[in-house]
Parts: C-alpha cells; sequence; structure tokens
C-alpha cells in the first residue's frame, strides 16, 4: 500500500499530498468495517464513502479530480461503487456512474458511527486551515462529529479498546456463530465464485483473524487462488495486515 501512486494535480497543496497517502495506508481499516457493516442487521454507520481521484487527459493536459463513491466494494485490489459528485471539468465521468479504479487512486475515505468520523484525512486538512467558526459551519453541513484534525481516528473506540486496531471485535464475537455456519454449510469452506475468491480470500482481505484461523481449522485450502493467481496470503501481505501472514503461511 505504501507503494502506490499517488495521483494528484499540480501545485497541489502538500498537506493534501500527504492526507492521500494517509488514506491510502489505512483504507484496509475502512473496509474492514464497512464489510461486518453489509453483514449486520440493523446498520451501524451512518455514512461510508470514499474519494478516488479521477483523470482525463483533455487539452494535451491531465486533469485530475478528488470526488466520492457510495454503495462501494472492494476485492482486495480494486474498489467499485456509484460515484456521488458532479465533475467539474471531466467528461468521462458522471453523477451515477458505477465506478471501478484501482486502490492506488483512493484520496480518502470516511465513515461515522453515531455521528463521529473515522478517516476524512483531506477534510481534516482542510478543517485544519479554517476559524472555529468556519469550522463549526462545516461541521453543522455535514451533520457530524469530526473531532479534533489532529487526532484522526481509524477504527471505533480506538482509544479505549487499542486492539480494535488488530482485530475487529465482531471477528471475534461472531466466533461461535461462524463455528456453526461452516458445520452446517461445509460447501462453502471451498466454494470459489466467478472471479475465483473464496471465503478464505474475502476473511483475510478484511483482516479477520479469528474468521481466518476457523475457515482453515475446518479444512479451507490455504493456496487456493483467485482467477487472478492471488492467496489468501498474497492479499494479507499486500494489505499488510501483519497478524494474518503467520496464520497463512
Amino acid at each position: 500500500m505504501s507503494e502506490t501512486t499517488i495521483f494528484y494535480a499540480d501545485g497541489e497543496n502538500p498537506k493534501m499530498i500527504e492526507a492521500y497517502k494517509r488514506a491510502q495506508e489505512t483504507f484496509k481499516y475502512f473496509w474492514r468495517e464497512l464489510s461486518w457493516e453489509y453483514r449486520r442487521i440493523v446498520p451501524g454507520l451512518d455514512v461510508a464513502c470514499v474519494k478516488l481521484a479521477f483523470t482525463q487527459d483533455i487539452d494535451d493536459d491531465t486533469i485530475v479530480e478528488h470526488m466520492w463513491i457510495n454503495d462501494v466494494n472492494f476485492d482486495g485490489e480494486t474498489i467499485y461503487g456509484i460515484l456521488v459528485n458532479d465533475p467539474n471539468e471531466l467528461t468521462n465521468v458522471n453523477n451515477g456512474d458505477e465506478i471501478a479504479i484501482p486502490i492506488n487512486q483512493i484520496s480518502d475515505w470516511l465513515f461515522a458511527i453515531d455521528g463521529k468520523t473515522y478517516g476524512a484525512f483531506t477534510i481534516q486538512t482542510m478543517r485544519s486551515e479554517m476559524s472555529d467558526e468556519e469550522r463549526e459551519s462545516h461541521d453543522e453541513a455535514w451533520g457530524l462529529d469530526f473531532g479534533d484534525f489532529n487526532d484522526i481516528l481509524i477504527v471505533n473506540e480506538q482509544k479505549e479498546k487499542p486492539e480494535n486496531l488488530i482485530e475487529h471485535p465482531m471477528s471475534k464475537n461472531m466466533k461461535e456463530s461462524l463455528i456453526e455456519f461452516l458445520k452446517n454449510n461445509p460447501e462453502e469452506i471451498e466454494a470459489q465464485d466467478d472471479l475465483g475468491y473464496t471465503f478464505l480470500h474475502r476473511e483475510a482481505i478484511a483482516g479477520n483473524q479469528t474468521s481466518v484461523e476457523l475457515i482453515l481449522k475446518a479444512g479451507a485450502n490455504a493456496d487456493a487462488k483467485t482467477n487472478n493467481g492471488k492467496t489468501a496470503l498474497d492479499f494479507a501481505k499486500e494489505l499488510k495486515w501483519d497478524h494474518l501472514i503467520p496464520v497463512l503461511q
């Protein structure tokens, strides 16, 4: 993740470029949270969206616009979603388009729980240059609590439970349910979707150690590859889920 290309416009604020880098390096936490959100019966997130860099060559000049998508999905390499902004200059995308863009074009991500935001690196960079009154007006417009722009959180209850940085609490809490599911649905252990992804691949991409351990214990093939030749270990290494690497080796 740290070696990916950062897309930016000439003359862009160095602080903003740093925000793009931080968003790319921590995107895995956004996806981990959203992957669990998709399994919840009662939604836990107020909002979840990703900002991406869209580019187009116009009149021999590369135009870059950073715009938000929602309905996000992620396969470990590519981000999918629906564009929710109107481009200013670009003509190759439109509001409402289905988007598929490589992970290296992330410029920000944001989710909120009970009105409190996580991520939002570019937003926090902009907030850092506002007056107190401007920040208050900005936050009211969003209807969210962005907190301290010098202290950006990336996981829920990060300070109260720093262990949440390693594994999502739902991965632990759902242990017994997953054991029962695997027992009753043994075909899911080795099943591959149209792109060759297994249950193990998906849980590795989301960084869920307890789930990965249980799936392996149930007999999953750790060497199973996607259509692009990726194993669960490959994704763990690429996303720097260091706690999963020894489990999958």
